[in-house]
């Protein structure tokens, strides 16, 4: 999956397949097991037994929307020639080793990047607009981080649901002087954007290993940032929404919350934690929301501080159930009223959610209610149906069949299709590793040299 530097056309991203493909059958559909197309056929390599490459479907989809609309493809353009730094362009330039780029050797007149500006506001404007960089860190629970960076290009492309691949450069790592502390890419969903500020916030779950490094980024440092990816939330208009948020989950819908409301919409949101002291950013939450029921497991519920919220020492499902039935009064949004329900944390309480919609909660609801899940399976490149790793199993609710769906491309998915064994079986199947890694990095952070800590 996606070669490149094939020398067949100017922009390239092709799936390699050994199926055969004859001189004719370019523009072809290249077909999976399962009879889905996944690609156009383009190309065979002359030389070898065999090997083929066809454009992903992907692509495809995208040029044929923009066909539609457009009535042509409107790719991006700078207006520069760039070309690869080779070893004597690094040692002429004093590139440091460990630091990759191109070199921009021409920049063209009449373009986008001549038109307003000369080379150094061109490239300093650029600089500012791609290069991403630490502007603070903050701890918000015992165990939860918001990271803040500006990324101005980032930002304005960022919409609700979406979100974004995070990670240190290895040169700025801790260096405990056996170990680099470079952080894995970490999935982080964009909690809220800045737009006029070119401000990204992501929250982190300190889970160990990599997400544990976060607090170790400094103001100022540049890190790798890739998104928004992933697909948005659906923002419908004029619904009754039932939002559900567990522990994390909640920072995912602070911006969807707030784009439901701007859309017209009443939104009634549960926001469940295990603990008091989980409870972060209640102004996000209350600007997300028409009304909240807080939910806690301990008897510490947090209390509300507007008028129409509510508190339960509960469960999220067993506080909807009593929301439902009433035990709170009059219903200032009435359950029965619900459109849409997006349920947002653990894969157990979103698992609990979907179960519960068809017993205990299904003569309080619409029977035509639609739900979605935002699924967390694991991740690795986040790049849209690319390396594999987070593919989810689905299971047909009425045939039994089964199906698969990429999350990084697609996290949004309907809560009766997910099977949530495979899920949770996915989750665990690093765990030993994840443990392993875990245990080094805390004794690496607690035994880094004097100077690396300061």
């Amino acid at each position: 999956l996606a070669r490149q530097d094939m020398g067949l056309q100017r922009y390239e991203q092709f799936i390699q397949t050994d199926a055969a493909i004859n001189v004719g059958n370019s523009g072809g559909p290249l077909i999976n097991l399962a009879g889905r197309v996944i690609g156009i056929n383009t190309a065979v390599v002359a030389d070898s037994e065999g090997v083929a490459f066809a454009i992903p479907a992907s692509i495809v989809q995208q040029v044929a929307d923009r066909l539609l609309v457009d009535g042509r493809v409107i790719r991006g353009y700078l207006g520069v020639h760039i070309q690869d730094m080779d070893a004597n362009l690094r040692r002429y330039y004093n590139v440091p080793d460990g630091e990759d780029g191109l070199l921009v050797n021409k920049v063209l007149e009449n373009t986008k990047a001549s038109a307003s500006e000369d080379g150094p506001a061109f490239f300093a404007r650029l600089y500012g607009e791609l290069r991403p960089a630490v502007v603070r860190v903050e701890r918000l629970t015992p165990n939860i981080v918001e990271v803040v960076m500006r990324a101005p290009a980032s930002a304005r492309n960022f919409k609700p649901g979406q979100f974004f691949r995070v990670q240190n450069y290895e040169k700025n790592a801790i260096d405990v002087g056996h170990t680099k502390l470079a952080m894995e890419g970490l999935a982080l969903t964009g909690a809220w954007v800045d737009r006029e500020k070119g401000l990204i916030a992501v929250i982190v779950l300190e889970m160990g290993g990599s997400s544990n490094l976060c607090t170790q980024l400094k103001p100022g440092e540049p890190v790798v940032l890739m998104g928004p990816t992933g697909g948005p939330t659906e923002i419908p208009q004029g619904e009754t929404v039932l939002l559900v948020g567990g522990g994390l989950g909640n920072a995912v819908l602070f911006s969807i919350g707030q784009a439901m409301r701007q859309a017209g919409c009443k939104v009634l949101y549960f926001a469940g934690y295990k603990k008091r002291h989980d409870l972060y950013k209640v102004d996000d939450i209350e600007n997300a929301s028409d009304l909240i029921v807080w939910c806690c497991d301990e008897a510490d519920v947090p209390q509300p501080r507007r008028p129409q919220d509510r508190a339960f020492h509960g469960n999220i499902v067993q506080a909807i159930r009593a929301y439902g039935e009433g035990e709170f009064g009059e219903q200032p949004i009435p359950l029965g009223d619900v459109d849409r329900i997006i349920a947002i944390g653990s894969d157990k309480m979103m698992a609990a959610v979907a179960a519960a919609r068809k017993a205990e909660l299904s003569h309080l609801l619409k029977a035509d209610h639609f739900a979605i899940g935002s699924i967390n399976s694991p991740m690795q490149c986040m790049m849209k149906e690319i390396c594999a790793q987070c593919v989810q199993p689905h299971t047909d609710p009425v045939t039994g069949k089964k199906s698969f769906v990429f999350t990084c491309f697609e996290q949004d998915q309907p809560l009766d299709r997910v099977d949530w064994g495979g899920l949770a079986e996915r989750l665990k199947q690093n765990s030993v590793s994840e443990k392993v890694t875990a245990n080094w990095i805390r004794y690496c952070l607690q035994n880094q040299p004097a100077q690396a800590a300061e």
